[in-house]
């Protein structure tokens, strides 16, 4: 590492914008003044020597600025940040500057041996290292309270000076990417390493889960289509489909483990040091000394928030659970009235009845699990956790619990309470395809529509004003800002981990659950392509080793699957008839293959 950053200059002829930073209307001039002069000082200064200008528009300045940094600025914070990049004898190493000329692709006028997505990486690590010296307030606001070693950034976001930090798009990276990824339909794989350069390892991990989790789907179709055709009528033949399931839920995830390895090794994510966390924007408390740190910093009782999250979290989870609970029998309810109906017509019309019920269901259970994720966020955020891998680990469980009843509790109350297999695979089925359509349309059609509206509206404005419609960076910079901000990977991994329940857990009773997914996943690898590159605001690179506790949570469902694949066929006549004396000598089998 270079002893001293005091040799960097401020100033780039060639300034290249990285990073857009809007502030709010009105933000008084010395806050902007003291806040940019933060961004240009010296480190030695406590600054984070980059680079800022003001975004000029016709309008003339408004209060939006475009951040970047000088190469050798760059360089530095990559060894900061500790990112690993190949040497030229292909060994993985963490980058440092002093060693700059052993890694590969490395020269001093090649300013693309980092991505762009890792510059953007490295602006955004330095703007929220950006830290208070002796200042007690941000100036202009004395509301807006400050304390050595806070976050500026984090508390300009909290008082609501700070509209919203987000990288801009390279249009013309952007336009190679959509073409190789999505511009064309054909049958391969998708450009993974082209998405990490551009989007960060954490969204390629995603598309590189989902395509995996695709193609093992394959033998599961496969095999399923024929079983479908053959023995649609009888539900006592499940036994061999039952038992590939449960061996392959168990197989894919450990070659998926394998399959991320190779993957982060490449990309330099699997070696990468983890950087030591601070406390999340919404963390509030009286301040104290970190025992850790040193610093001063705000402090809250681990008792109170244990007492919100036992006294009062889990109290609504629960009341939650229970009232899914009373949906899924008002559905039994309007099941059995459907079937009433049909015995007393039989027509055309009384057998279309039947599926009534379990599509009002689906469409339920879809609101709900909506609803519900806003009460879990908010319940989350009150129970006010310091770091951000703790907010989200406790937000991920109450998400999960609910979603994995809301889904499926009616399925197992089906298939071992009412031990009805036809009733089984109509609701297994229903829920299924229902859900599939709701989730393209919610998250892909719909702002995908919204957004096309939207940049009509901006594009007409912008040619009558002027003839040529090449966007200039104020416009596109303006066009970026008014875009959905993308909430990262939570709501697809989930959507992922409840199409692996319904595959896993039932498939044996309805063999075209997997040709259904298989489907999906082709359209949803298209449509969350399109939303990455059309719909939403360029999200920031984040550096991962693997898809985190969503591993967990896939190997959780991994040994529900396979209890439920063993009892199922415990209940089998075939496997029934084995043991005709001791029904105990069947349940201790089961419990043993289990």
């Amino acid at each position: 590492m270079v002893g001293s950053w005091s040799f960097l200059d401020t100033a780039e002829s060639n300034f290249r914008p990285l990073v857009v930073i809007e502030l709010a209307k009105g933000t008084k001039e010395e806050t902007i003044e003291w806040f940019t002069k933060r961004i240009v000082d010296k480190k030695a200064n406590g600054g984070a020597q980059l680079l800022v200008k003001p975004l000029v528009t016709e309008n003339g300045v408004e209060n939006i600025f475009l951040v970047g940094a000088s190469n050798l600025r760059l360089l530095l914070g990559a060894e900061t940040v500790g990112l690993v990049k190949e040497c030229s004898d292909n060994s993985m190493r963490t980058f440092t500057y002093s060693s700059r000329k052993t890694f590969k692709h490395f020269a001093d006028d090649n300013h693309n041996f980092l991505t762009m997505a890792e510059c953007q990486y490295i602006i955004k690590h330095e703007l929220e290292n950006l830290r208070a010296k002796n200042e007690k307030m941000i100036p202009g606001y004395p509301q807006a309270k400050l304390y050595p070693g806070k976050s500026i950034v984090r508390r300009l976001l909290t008082s609501g000076i700070l509209v919203q930090i987000f990288p801009l798009h390279d249009r013309e990276e952007l336009k190679k990417l959509r073409h190789s990824w999505y511009g064309r339909v054909k049958v391969g794989y998708q450009p993974l390493d082209d998405i990490r350069c551009y989007f960060g390892e954490t969204i390629a991990l995603y598309f590189g889960f989902l395509e995996y989790f695709t193609f093992a789907l394959i033998p599961m179709a496969v095999i399923g289509i024929p079983y479908y055709v053959f023995a649609w009528e009888d539900y006592d033949k499940y036994v061999m489909f039952a038992t590939f399931n449960l061996l392959w839920s168990t197989v894919i995830l450990e070659v998926w483990k394998r399959i991320c390895a190779i993957l982060t090794y490449r990309w330099g994510t699997l070696l990468m040091k983890r950087q030591f966390e601070e406390p999340r924007p919404g963390f509030h408390g009286v301040l104290g000394i970190n025992p850790i740190t040193g610093r001063e910093e705000p402090v809250y009782s681990s008792i109170k928030r244990q007492l919100r999250i036992y006294l009062v979290s889990l109290p609504f989870v629960c009341l939650c659970l229970y009232f899914s609970l009373y949906v899924m029998m008002i559905y039994f309810d309007l099941e059995q009235w459907a079937l009433d109906y049909h015995k007393e017509n039989e027509s055309n019309l009384s057998s279309l009845m039947l599926y009534v019920p379990s599509i009002i269901y689906a469409v339920v259970i879809e609101i709900m699990n909506r609803i519900y994720r806003y009460a879990a966020e908010f319940l989350t955020s009150w129970e006010n956790h310091r770091l951000e891998s703790s907010y989200q680990n406790h937000l991920i469980l109450k998400v999960l619990v609910f979603n994995f009843l809301n889904c499926f509790a009616s399925l197992f109350y089906i298939a071992f309470v009412l031990f009805d297999m036809k009733l089984l695979r109509q609701s297994l089925a229903t829920l299924l395809i229902t859900s599939q359509i709701l989730n393209q349309f919610a998250e892909s059609l719909l702002p995908y529509w919204l957004q096309k509206r939207y940049n009509r509206r901006m594009k007409k404005r912008m040619c009558s004003k002027k003839t040529d419609t090449d966007l200039s960076l104020a416009e596109q910079v303006n066009m970026e800002k008014e875009m959905g901000t993308y909430l990262g990977t939570f709501d697809d991994y989930l959507e992922l981990f409840l199409q692996f329940g319904y595959v896993s857990l039932f498939s044996c009773v309805y063999p075209l659950a997997a040709v259904f997914a298989v489907l999906n996943n082709i359209t949803e690898i298209y449509s969350d392509a399109l939303k990455m590159c059309r719909v939403y605001k360029r999200p920031f690179a984040e550096p991962t080793a693997n898809i985190g506790v969503w591993q967990l949570a896939f190997e959780t469902m991994s040994v529900i699957s396979v209890v439920t694949n063993c009892i199922l066929i415990g209940m089998s006549p075939q496997v029934d008839a084995l043991f005709p004396d001791s029904k105990m000598d069947l349940v201790l089998t089961v419990a043993l293959v289990e």
